[in-house]
């Protein structure tokens, strides 16, 4: 329970960075849009790239992103055929919002907290099947909300993130590492990463009249991401342990910690971008953001090995 309470101690400081953004929007006139656009196109392709060259990379650690990534899609997939039958045109936001989770903002802190420097790196490489999904298949579903299969291929074909993952992987491969010159431009990079992804879902919520909107959206929401997650990763650790025993023990924690993670902050980059029901994303992301208060704690205290 004693590392529970220090995880609420460190969650705090990521609260105030949402209140800095509600204040930005609201009385700055701060524009979203603007800064959800750095963030895809620039910010998030250079943090995938460093997170990637900085991992010790092998086939089986290959791997693990494509792990990560299927189950958010089994996730997505799952949740979007109940939300075409329950919601109307916000339903494409559905998978996006329950396939990935918070991994970079809140995830990284916590898996260092946990696990220590050797299990980051590992949880590091694990994360990254959820950002491949979200900038790929996840963005995709997003954006067949407003737009026809060929303009949403053609969106995803121009996310850099994609070719900053591939690229990296070559580098790392070929034992090409990042100068000390280029270093500490990357680590600014992940604190902007970090301080104005949190930002938007304050801005994101500057102008809603309700935090709730459609309640809905927000108990599938909760539902695929606080109930399906967990309970998927869980059966898949459990497999593993009993049955087939392919991967270590610090994958299986990299795999619980995700799946208790909160609605991701990129939920309301794109869907500000693509102009799909941000508002309600952003409402619903902000609910998740503080349930996460009290519910990562509580989960890293019952589940065994976290």
């Amino acid at each position: 329970m004693l590392a529970a309470l220090l995880l609420l101690i460190k969650l705090l400081p990521l609260y105030l960075t949402v209140a800095l953004g509600w204040l930005a929007g609201r009385h700055l006139n701060a524009s979203g849009s603007h800064i959800a656009g750095i963030m895809l196109y620039i910010i998030t392709p250079g943090v995938v790239f460093s997170g990637v060259m900085h991992a010790e990379l092998s086939a089986a650690v290959i791997a693990l992103p494509l792990l990560t990534f299927s189950l958010c899609a089994l996730v997505a997939f799952s949740s979007l055929w109940l939300a075409r039958r329950w919601l109307g045109s916000a339903a494409s936001m559905i998978p996006l919002a329950v396939g990935t989770g918070n991994t970079g903002y809140f995830g990284i802190p916590l898996a260092l907290l946990l696990f220590g420097e050797q299990g980051l790196a590992l949880y590091i490489v694990c994360m990254l099947g959820t950002t491949l999904f979200e900038n790929s298949l996840g963005f995709y579903l997003a954006a067949r909300g407003r737009f026809g299969v060929r303009d949403c291929l053609r969106k995803v074909a121009r996310l850099p993130s994609l070719y900053a993952f591939a690229l990296a992987v070559l580098l790392n491969l070929s034992g090409v590492g990042i100068g000390e010159v280029l270093q500490p431009f990357f680590d600014n990079l992940r604190g902007a990463y970090s301080i104005f992804g949190m930002m938007l879902i304050g801005m994101g919520i500057g102008s809603l009249g309700s935090i709730l909107g459609d309640w809905r959206f927000t108990v599938l929401t909760f539902a695929g991401k606080f109930l399906l997650w967990p309970l998927l990763a869980l059966a898949l650790v459990w497999l593993d342990s009993h049955s087939w025993q392919i991967w270590s023990t610090q994958v299986h924690q990299a795999l619980l910690l995700i799946s208790i993670l909160p609605v991701a902050a990129n939920t309301v980059v794109i869907a500000t971008l693509l102009g799909n029901h941000p508002r309600q994303v952003a409402g619903t992301t902000l609910l998740s953001t503080l349930f996460a208060l009290l519910w990562i704690p509580l989960m890293v205290a019952w589940l065994p090995g976290l």
